[in-house]
């Protein structure tokens, strides 16, 4: 039986940005030039477009870097920290198969399905019953919308290279940076002195930590996910993990494809991140799952209040 793995180019792409060897460092060389010529557009984007403000808080939490941070997990902290307030949680949606605007959840009550929302945004509507969820390739219209519904502070998935909303800028940042080349030769999206535009720069080891339990381990698991840099999750791992399955990130599952891999390799249970989790509803099939928490230092909310207060006497 052949298992579905990520597509070749796909998998080069990550190692060259997380884990380069040889052949990748010479692949990053000869990219430098379109490497140059869209970090200097990033950066002339970033520096010309005019910014809008809104009446009310908006707080942004992105990253420089393609792939996985911890930017969901981020959001959720906030939102749960913050559930006092009344919150909109905004993002584009990425891997769902609608279009245009969707309200995925009025505070914990869900109003769309996980193929109209994004898995994503799906798990933040599920772990933050207190908030509400918008995906809009049009971050302004959900803006907008969020509100009229009456919300009084958004939290922006993924919203650094939105420059046209003002806003308070969080960045997350990772232990380390292996490969400091803006996109095709690198994993950044702008160059790196672009980090001077955050408010706000979180790293991961100093001002947050992630905190991983586990659901229902069996001795015998298949490691089964659809993340970006699927690798990161190496150190999260129990024992007991025989198989890797990678998809390509946002990749959705076949209940009966799982079945015919639990049983080629005569395991117990699949294991996998909430992330995929939320794709899997009605699934009838031994499941492990890895819970992710942030643990958020208290430096980071104090100048989140100094913001929110700032702006409330504006």
């Amino acid at each position: 039986m052949q298992v579905t793995h990520l597509a070749n180019y796909v998998r080069f792409l990550e190692t060259a940005y997380y884990h380069p060897k040889a052949i990748h460092k010479l692949f990053s060389f000869l990219m430098l030039p379109l490497s140059l010529v869209y970090g200097i557009g990033m950066s002339i984007r970033r520096g010309s477009t005019r910014t809008k403000k809104y009446p009310i808080p908006i707080i942004s939490i992105g990253n420089l870097i393609v792939g996985g941070s911890g930017k969901t997990p981020f959001v959720i902290a906030l939102a749960s920290h913050y559930s006092d307030r009344d919150i909109a949680i905004i993002s584009r949606g990425y891997g769902r198969k609608s279009l245009g605007l969707v309200e995925v959840s009025q505070k914990g009550k869900l109003l769309c399905g996980v193929e109209q929302s994004g898995d994503e945004a799906m798990l933040m509507a599920t772990s933050s019953p207190h908030s509400s969820v918008v995906v809009s390739e049009d971050r302004s219209k959900a803006i907008e919308l969020a509100i009229q519904n009456g919300a009084k502070l958004i939290l922006l998935d993924d919203g650094f290279n939105r420059v046209e909303i003002e806003k308070f800028e969080i960045l997350l940042k990772p232990k380390s940076l292996p490969n400091r080349y803006t996109l095709p030769s690198g994993p950044f999206r702008e160059f790196l002195y672009n980090y001077k535009y955050a408010n706000l720069i979180a790293t991961e080891g100093k001002d947050f930590k992630r905190v991983v339990s586990y659901e229902n381990l069996y001795e015998k698991m298949i490691l089964l996910t659809a993340i970006a840099n699927p690798n990161r999750l190496n150190p999260y791992l129990p024992n007991g993990v025989i198989e890797r399955i990678y998809l390509k990130d946002h990749a959705y599952f076949s209940e009966d494809a799982i079945k015919e891999w639990i049983d080629y390799h005569c395991a117990d249970s699949i294991i996998v991140t909430e992330k995929d989790m939320v794709k899997m509803a009605g699934f009838k099939l031994p499941i492990s799952l890895i819970k992710l928490k942030l643990q958020i230092n208290n430096e980071v909310y104090q100048e989140i209040d100094r913001y929110l207060k700032d702006f409330d006497e504006s």
